[in-house]
């Protein structure tokens, strides 16, 4: 794959960590007014203009777009973002819970895209596409870097444990709600360095987007929409590629995406649990709540935990989709007993993110939900498994 450095507009280094936000996608409106409170740095004033705007303006209005635009100027105007002196990669580190994960930071083609080397497993709304290609166009910037994973290399891994030896231009904290993470971000400046990690990338035959989907589908949009416009000139434009951070898939951790179902579809708490002894064995008295392997989930219902084993016969083991996990809980139980037909659109079943814990199903069980359910993580060979055969993930997978 080939990957460009490039001269990135970035905080000055004491501002980072006051400019540093959440992305766009994980906050709402609200959640988004209460971190940027106090802070006009944050980079949620460009991300999620519309807490500048007066309240109940439209996410999807000009006037959302034409306000990113203007608050990105404004941080740059006013110094807190400044643009690097030459092209550059940039080498990013989290680290979080004693795990760590370094991506690269660079450009990467559009055409990449078009040819299917950037591999794809979740379907894309077109108002949510539209959205961005807004955002790109209207702060004629790339905002947030897609979330691209690949197959480690050794010489690439050697590399970059070479680049942190050096200093980082970054160094804090964050804390929220998920918890505490460290970030450092090193520029790679160095001619050699920017070499010798281009040519290893080019061993890499193809990306996977791990997160940004719809980024990665604006991006390759905007690129068609301003190549037609600009058909007659000759020479290379600056939306011909679009920002990325890549992470060896040795490196992620995939966590576990849980559910809450509202009530029990008109079935009392017995003819439920019958019902599911159909398609699982069920035990009782689950100390553990989280499942220890595949083909298993963890049950809160009535103040109680349940472990649940597919029973053999409940999916195809040749069949990568049916095989996974969340196909297993759908098609056995969340759709022919408790109703949920598309687990996208109905309002009666909602999704734990896993770094929330147990406790957070056992909560709003306990708050008014009627039964959750906690699964065994996808495994991110699953996942690019389902990328190289071109097909998309269920809902809510990852």
């Amino acid at each position: 794959m080939k990957i460009y450095p490039f001269k990135a507009l970035r905080p000055k280094e004491e501002y980072a960590s006051k400019i540093a936000s959440p992305p766009y996608d994980v906050v709402n409106t609200e959640e988004a007014k209460k971190y940027a409170k106090g802070n006009p740095l944050s980079f949620l004033h460009i991300v999620r203009a519309e807490i500048d705007l007066p309240e109940g303006t439209d996410l999807y209005s000009p006037e959302v777009y034409k306000k990113a635009g203007e608050n990105l100027q404004k941080l740059r105007q006013e110094g807190y973002l400044i643009q690097e002196e030459k092209p550059s990669f940039y080498l990013y580190e989290l680290e979080m819970d004693g795990r760590v994960q370094n991506g690269l930071v660079a450009l990467v083609g559009c055409e990449d895209y078009e040819k299917g080397l950037i591999k794809i497993h979740e379907k894309t709304l077109e108002r949510k596409e539209d959205d961005r290609v807004n955002y790109i166009l209207g702060t004629k910037a790339h905002n947030e870097p897609v979330f691209f994973t690949y197959k480690g290399i050794e010489e690439i891994n050697k590399k970059i444990k070479d680049i942190k030896k050096e200093k980082p231009l970054f160094d804090f904290e964050t804390r929220d709600q998920f918890g505490v993470v460290h970030h450092r971000l090193w520029v790679v400046k160095n001619e050699n360095d920017i070499e010798i990690l281009q040519k290893n990338f080019e061993k890499v035959p193809c990306f996977y987007v791990a997160d940004g989907h719809h980024r990665s589908a604006a991006s390759y949009r905007v690129w068609k929409q301003l190549k037609e416009e600009n058909k007659n000139h000759k020479g290379d434009e600056e939306y011909n590629w679009f920002m990325a951070v890549m992470f060896p898939k040795e490196e992620l951790f995939i966590y576990d995406y849980n559910r809450v179902v509202k009530d029990l579809n008109n079935l009392s708490k017995d003819e439920f649990l019958e019902k599911v002894k159909e398609k699982f064995e069920v035990f009782e008295d689950y100390k553990d709540k989280k499942p220890k392997e595949p083909k298993s989930f963890g049950m809160f219902l009535d103040g109680k935990w349940y472990l649940l084993k597919a029973r053999e016969g409940t999916f195809d083991s040749k069949d990568i989709l049916k095989s996974l996990d969340v196909s297993i809980l759908q098609e056995n139980l969340l759709d022919p007993i408790l109703g949920i037909k598309d687990p996208k659109t109905d309002k009666r079943i909602d999704f734990i993110g896993g770094i929330l814990g147990m406790e957070e199903i056992e909560r709003r069980v306990k708050g008014g939900w009627a039964v959750g359910f906690s699964l065994y993580p996808t495994s991110i060979d699953d996942v690019l498994k389902v990328a190289d055969l071109g097909l998309t993930m269920p809902p809510k997978s990852t």
